[in-house]
């Protein structure tokens, strides 16, 4: 026998129906947030599953962290506006579904066994009042839950209110970055395997910064990283 909240559930979807976060197209009964077709025609990297990928070379070039994983490629149309979305925009149910989805990705193919924790990215506190949330830190619940492990999200603290990096040129993605974050809590990250999560890799600078506050920290702690989406033009791929 159906719930009343099943059943309120289904006169509101009627009124009001599920749409899809990447087509805006109406949701089908059991879909959640993405529809089956944007999820089969997705711009996947595949990388979660190939322990020395371009992502991981860049980073490793950048700051000795060789592991790392993303789940699509960041492209035009109804992607990016799905990743403005959850940053912008409020929806951020979609971040930690797209979280779920990378994290089972990662999950399946073993290359992520050891993580002992999974932490965020921070937003300045300034910027995650006027947002209202940290999107890094609903992507990395929905990769935490798949992987099994927990999330800190204090740990790691940014430590200035730098401009968005959304809206500058590469060349200057760099420039203002030293020294941005601070670690809080170093005995949460000391000796452990903790994987580093945000949702866009443009150039790295953002995450690079991070990796170097958390080793001079916690010099014994093993870092991976894990990105929702990868500029190709940040990789040195050709579109």
């Amino acid at each position: 026998m159906s719930t009343l909240s099943d059943t309120l559930r289904r006169m509101a979807s009627l009124v009001w129906p599920r749409r899809c976060a990447v087509c805006g197209g109406e949701l089908p009964a059991g879909a959640d947030t993405i529809c089956t077709m944007c999820r089969y025609t997705a711009p996947l990297t595949g990388y979660w599953r190939m322990e020395d990928n371009p992502l991981a070379q860049r980073l490793d070039a950048l700051a000795g962290v060789g592991r790392a994983a993303a789940l699509i490629f960041f492209s035009g149309g109804g992607w990016r506006e799905s990743i403005h979305g959850f940053k912008y925009g409020g929806r951020w149910r979609s971040a930690r579904t797209l979280g779920r989805w990378l994290g089972a990705e990662m999950k399946s193919s073993g290359l992520y066994d050891d993580i002992d924790l999974v932490v965020p990215v921070p937003l300045h506190y300034r910027k995650q009042l006027r947002r209202g949330y940290n999107q890094s830190t609903y992507l990395a619940e929905g990769i935490a839950r798949e992987l099994g492990v927990a999330v800190d999200g204090r740990a790691l603290r940014r430590s200035r209110n730098n401009p968005s990096q959304a809206r500058r040129m590469h060349s200057e993605r760099w420039e203002g970055v030293g020294g941005l974050f601070e670690v809080r809590h170093k005995e949460r990250l000391a000796g452990r395997s903790i994987l580093l999560v945000d949702d866009v890799f443009t150039t790295g600078a953002t995450m690079t910064a991070c990796i170097e506050a958390i080793r001079r920290a916690a010099p014994d702690c093993r870092i991976s990283a894990a990105v929702l989406a990868v500029s190709r033009k940040g990789l040195g791929i050709d579109e």
